[in-house]
Formats: C-alpha cells, sequence, structure tokens
C-alpha cells in the first residue's frame, strides 16, 4: 500500500509538505515537551522522566538527558537503555533515528534526518529525509554532527566535531570533516 498523508511520505523517505497542518501540530507537541523539558531543574526527577517519556518513541524509560535537549518530532526516536545526551543536542527526526543501547553522546551533537531538494521551486514546498541507526555502545564526541542516511556500527568511537556524511563500520574511532575511520579499536 502506497503512503497517503504527508506523514507516512515522510516516514517513508519519500517527498511530503512539511506545512501539512497534522505535522505541523506534531512538531508543535515535541517543541512545547522539550520546552517543558528544558526548563525543569535537576531535582525534577520525577517532571523530566514523564515528559521523556511523552517525548519518546521508545527509551525514555532509562535515557539520562542533560537539557537543554530539541527535537522535531520525538516520536520518531528509539532509544535502547540507557543512552546519554550531554548538554545542548539537537535531533531533527523526520525520520526514524535508532540509537543503541549505552550509547554516549557529547555536547551539542547534532543529528539530521531533513533533506532538501536542489530545485528551488521544489524545495519551497517539499522536503524529504532518510533514516539514521546508531548502534549500541558508541561513543559520538562533543560537537559531531552526523547526517541522514548514516549508519554508526556498534562501540565505534566518533571524534568531536565529526561530520558524518557516511557509514561507519562497528568497532572503529572515526573522526573528520568528512568523518573517516583512522583505526580499529583494540585491547
Amino acid at each position: 500500500m502506497l503512503p497517503v498523508t504527508e506523514r507516512e511520505k515522510m516516514l517513508a523517505g519519500g517527498m511530503y509538505d512539511p506545512l501539512d497542518p497534522e505535522l505541523v501540530a506534531t512538531r508543535a507537541r515535541a517543541r512545547d515537551l522539550c520546552q517543558q523539558l528544558n526548563a525543569t531543574r535537576e531535582a525534577q526527577d520525577t517532571e523530566r522522566r514523564g515528559i521523556l517519556r511523552e517525548l519518546f518513541a521508545r527509551g525514555g524509560d532509562s535515557v539520562w538527558m542533560q537539557p537543554p535537549f530539541y527535537c522535531d518530532y520525538g516520536s520518531n526516536i528509539e532509544l535502547g537503555e540507557r543512552v546519554f545526551f550531554n548538554f545542548n543536542c539537537i535531533v531533527l527526526d523526520v525520520c526514524r533515528v535508532r540509537i543503541g543501547d549505552f550509547t554516549l553522546f557529547g555536547p551539542a551533537v547534532q543529528i539530521y534526518t531533513p533533506l532538501h531538494p536542489f530545485d528551488a521551486a521544489q524545495r519551497r514546498r517539499e522536503e524529504f529525509g532518510k533514516p539514521i541507526d546508531i548502534g549500541s555502545d558508541v561513543w559520538v564526541g562533543g560537537g559531531a554532527i552526523i547526517l541522514a542516511g548514516v549508519r554508526i556500527g556498534s562501540r565505534a568511537v566518533i571524534g568531536a566535531g565529526s561530520v558524518v556524511t557516511r557509514d561507519v563500520p562497528e568497532g572503529v574511532f572515526a573522526a573528520g570533516n568528512p568523518c573517516r575511520a583512522i583505526r580499529e579499536i583494540t585491547e
């Protein structure tokens, strides 16, 4: 069956209208939840946990979060056990973002699933995206940017400030702009 709603088109990676009323309302909900999260104090563990459960598709029960945090939808983010986001992380989740267990994100890490057409006229009315998969036990250094369609293998380490434009194999240290595997991680 072909996608019919703009949301279904978006999640399938097809061209969709980001100004569709359902999508606008869903983004507003996520931004309100992020604003509530970002306004909490350290001692408000119960309030934070409730917001995180409501925000994420999966993983809100065990995610460790240092606000501020920002996302587009939240409902397209699937977290494994004990994922950690340091201060000022951004996840633009127009497509699914799947993150494995015990993965750590340094401050100001940015994860972007959206893409835009090169044609200016089309770009005015449509966009698309590609999902991102990040394995378990990954450490992403501060300020790294992970672009649409990328897969990062389990146990990889991404150097601070890297721009991840293509897949990273498991068990390697990768860094740079564009990010590339530097060496295997060994004992």
